[in-house]
């Protein structure tokens, strides 16, 4: 494997991988891999913060967020409270700011409900680029490739390979199914699929 395509990531779900330079640049953009996510190659003697990469840092560049304008002449900015409430309750702040840009130009989707080691909690993940329809579709006119089309590669591989046997085939029917009813929510790369 060539240097250039062998670049690993902590996502949620585990180490995803081996990608390539560019790859990894798409998910920067994207929003997917942060300057807090850990990465690998073979180069490397550890998983190091992906902000910490010097290969990476370029991409962390484009999409910093620019600086603000300063106030036009004669408006008085906004005035922080003069004290701090004492309570957790939601209170109203004039100093709010917006996202910045790069974060309001990430498509995003649905709040996703995960439950990985043992409890709730909701994420709020990328709008995938993949259709839950035609994935779904794939899935039940060929075995495997509509998890294939997901970005689950090994999966749809496995799938494909079993559809020759009763239960592979019954496995991709019942998979299919459930792409299409809802059951599935996020793609091979992290990516909250929409409805």
């Amino acid at each position: 494997m060539s240097e250039a395509a062998a670049w690993y990531y902590v996502g949620s779900f585990g180490q995803l991988g081996p990608l390539t330079l560019e790859q990894m640049e798409e998910l920067i953009e994207g929003g997917v891999i942060e300057k807090s996510t850990f990465v690998w190659k073979p180069s490397m003697n550890d998983w190091l913060p992906a902000g910490n990469v010097t290969e990476l840092m370029s991409a962390f560049k484009l999409v910093e967020p620019m600086a603000s304008p300063p106030p036009l002449p004669g408006t008085v900015p906004p005035q922080a409270p003069q004290h701090q409430p004492t309570s957790f309750a939601p209170t109203y702040n004039p100093g709010y700011q917006p996202a910045p840009a790069y974060q309001q130009s990430v498509p995003m989707a649905r709040p996703v409900a995960v439950q990985p080691y043992g409890y709730n909690r909701t994420l709020h993940l990328p709008r995938s680029d993949k259709s839950r329809t035609v994935s779904g579709i794939l899935q039940l006119i060929i075995p495997g490739v509509g998890r294939m089309y997901l970005g689950y590669a090994a999966l749809g591989v496995i799938q494909f390979i079993l559809c020759f046997c009763l239960v592979g085939f019954f496995w991709s029917i019942i998979d299919g199914i459930m792409i299409l009813s809802g059951k599935v929510g996020i793609d091979g790369y992290g990516r909250a699929l929409d409805d």
